[in-house]
């Protein structure tokens, strides 16, 4: 009987251990949650309800192929996806690919420092320069419990935060009207015009984000460093389990968010904004989801600028192999944020225009993913089946297509 006895123990303690084991995708996740997520799929909801929830489901199954992709990566080779690039390219190549994972690193960090701003004007009234001030300070301090207290605090307090942005943003739907059959019909992929490959190329960009796919490779290389080396297939086991986790948390809030703003907010004027579609949810459901709605916001803002600050740090190691100190990076890419919050620019339109801009960078992230993680030389036995490889390649023609199409609409004024 004690025998028997001891097998549930058994699975409950290995259990833990592997539990134990997540994180780093969970701190990816986060960035799959960032205010520029918010505006792209409010947007799309208010302005076509549930026609585009396909496109939250693809490019979310298209995140589960590259996160794991990437954190395989950094498993096996014990390098970054930036700093194995930064080794087979040239000087000129090596730079100019620099300044494109820079530049889109810099949008990133755009939408944060707004979206907290902004949620700082909701809950507070504060001045949006101000409100951006503060979301700088306050993710310098969430730096530094990484710099001081090392990485799997660090963790913890992002999965924390990401618990209250799925709160803050999923609560509203439990006193929304959603018509189920409505969004069963937006599962079927179509588009109606060009404005919804715009926003579909926004929401794209939002959810496939191209700096976790440089960080999370970093992460895990930082997380399981000197274990990989003697316990590299139950990392690989540990870390497929940890993205799935995590991306399903922010799937879900991210198909929540464009739910909420299909049935609360469609047809209803002035909700082209953020704040504007906060005072929409407000009226409709009540002041308790409103402020759930801004903490949400800004819970996303202050996790997901972190996590850029972070993912540029890598990118900046890898391609110019330079290393600068997390909290003074977070310093000198604070400052255009601030400039655009001061000077007047509609903060959801650069939000959006933010998440385009992403949309354009996921190229260049994922394609030296998918071949650098297919090649036997590389990754040995953890080279990507055949399935897999068709699986992501599929997803790189997907998103090199819409983004085509996303270059001739913006060139051709449509």
């Amino acid at each position: 009987m004690e025998a028997v006895d001891t097998v549930p123990g058994l699975r409950t303690r290995v259990r833990g251990r592997v539990a134990w084991l997540w994180g780093p995708a969970f701190v990816a996740a986060v960035a799959y949650v960032d205010p520029g997520n918010v505006a792209a799929n409010l947007t799309a909801g208010a302005r076509y309800g549930f026609l585009l929830l396909w496109v939250l489901v693809v490019a979310n199954g298209v995140a589960v192929v590259v996160q794991y992709l990437s954190a395989k990566l950094g498993l096996v080779t014990g390098q970054s996806l930036p700093e194995l690039l930064g080794a087979r390219l040239g000087t000129w190549p090596r730079r100019l690919f620099w300044a494109q994972a820079e530049l889109v690193a810099a949008a990133t960090d755009l939408a944060e420092v707004v979206g907290g701003a902004i949620a700082l004007q909701i809950l507070f009234g504060l001045p949006l320069w101000l409100g951006g001030l503060i979301v700088g300070v306050a993710s310098m301090v969430l730096l530094s419990v990484q710099t001081r207290f090392g990485q799997r605090p660090f963790e913890i307090v992002l999965m924390g935060l990401l618990g209250v942005i799925a709160a803050g943003f999923v609560a509203g739907l439990f006193v929304s009207h959603v018509s189920w059959p409505d969004a069963l019909g937006g599962l079927v992929p179509r588009f109606e015009g060009p404005g919804t490959v715009l926003l579909a190329a926004s929401m794209l960009g939002a959810t496939v984000m191209p700096h976790a796919v440089y960080v999370h490779s970093s992460l895990v290389r930082d997380r399981h460093g000197a274990r990989a080396a003697t316990d590299l297939g139950r990392l690989v086991r540990a870390t497929r389990g940890d993205v799935i986790a995590s991306l399903l948390v922010a799937g879900t809030v991210n198909i929540a968010m464009l739910l909420l703003a299909a049935s609360s907010l469609a047809g209803v004027e002035g909700v082209d904004t953020i704040p504007g579609a906060h005072d929409a949810l407000t009226r409709a459901l009540g002041p308790v989801v409103g402020v759930l709605f801004g903490v949400g916001l800004l819970a996303s803002g202050l996790a997901s600028t972190s996590v850029g600050s972070y993912a540029g740090a890598a990118i900046m190691k890898g391609l110019l192999r330079v290393r600068v100190p997390l909290l003074a990076r977070r310093g000198l890419t604070l400052a255009p944020a601030l400039l655009v919050l001061a000077s007047g620019i509609d903060p959801t339109w650069a939000l959006v225009l933010s998440q385009v801009l992403l949309s354009l960078g996921i190229p260049f992230a994922v394609i030296p993913l998918v071949i650098l993680t297919s090649q036997r030389r590389l990754m040995g036995r953890f080279a990507n089946t055949a399935l897999l490889r068709v699986v992501a390649w599929a997803a790189v023609v997907a998103i090199v297509v819409l983004n085509l199409v996303l270059i001739a609409l913006t060139v051709s004024g449509g």
